[in-house]
């Protein structure tokens, strides 16, 4: 997932298509958002989901696990890239224990997503640290990062509240896409400086 010290044969990551993921990133979380608000907001914690709010719930982490497997093909081989297959692992385990949380109960959903968001989080935090020196500019990410860990644990604590429900977790989504919008427009002015533009 990230860029330190690979081999001489691997290309480092270029700014330009981590920007380019972000973008995606931000649409995707954006459109993600939308359709929870649109279709899920009102259901809480003691609820069953819908099949579209339980369709929304499992799709979230397998997209990270898309787009994490999207930067380790930028990022190429070297020792930080572990740190990629585990964040793609989480991302099938959260995926899976999702599928079996939204079989019960929203808080079930919420107790899964809020573990994830801690450990995810924390990747990435750890991944934006090591990367400000090979791309730069990662202060959104590490702000991003931390707050996940944050977040999560409250989803967490707050899964078993009768009255927590899914708008929480579209808010999440939403400030996330606000700060991979950040990062992407950091990195592009930082590229434009680069060039002297």
């Amino acid at each position: 997932m990230a860029q330190t010290a690979a081999p001489s044969t691997t290309p480092a990551m270029k700014p330009s298509g981590l920007r380019s993921l972000y973008l995606i990133r931000t649409v995707v979380s954006l459109i993600w958002v939308a359709l929870v608000f649109t279709t899920s907001a009102g259901l809480t914690s003691a609820d069953k989901p819908t099949v579209i709010a339980a369709v929304l719930l499992a799709v979230y982490p397998l997209w990270d696990v898309a787009a994490t497997l999207l930067e380790r093909r930028m990022a190429g081989a070297g020792p930080a890239n572990r740190v990629g297959v585990v964040n793609v692992a989480l991302g099938l385990a959260a995926t899976a224990g999702m599928i079996a949380a939204v079989l019960s109960t929203i808080g079930r959903a919420l107790l899964v997503f809020g573990v994830w968001a801690v450990l995810s989080g924390a990747i990435q935090l750890f991944v934006a640290i090591r990367r400000r020196h090979a791309v730069g500019i990662q202060w959104p990410m590490i702000i991003s990062g931390g707050l996940s860990v944050v977040a999560g644990a409250g989803f967490a604590a707050m899964s078993a509240s009768p009255t927590s429900g899914l708008s929480s977790l579209a808010g999440y989504s939403a400030f996330g896409a606000f700060w991979f919008l950040v990062s992407a427009i950091t990195l592009s002015i930082r590229g434009r400086r680069a060039k002297g533009l």
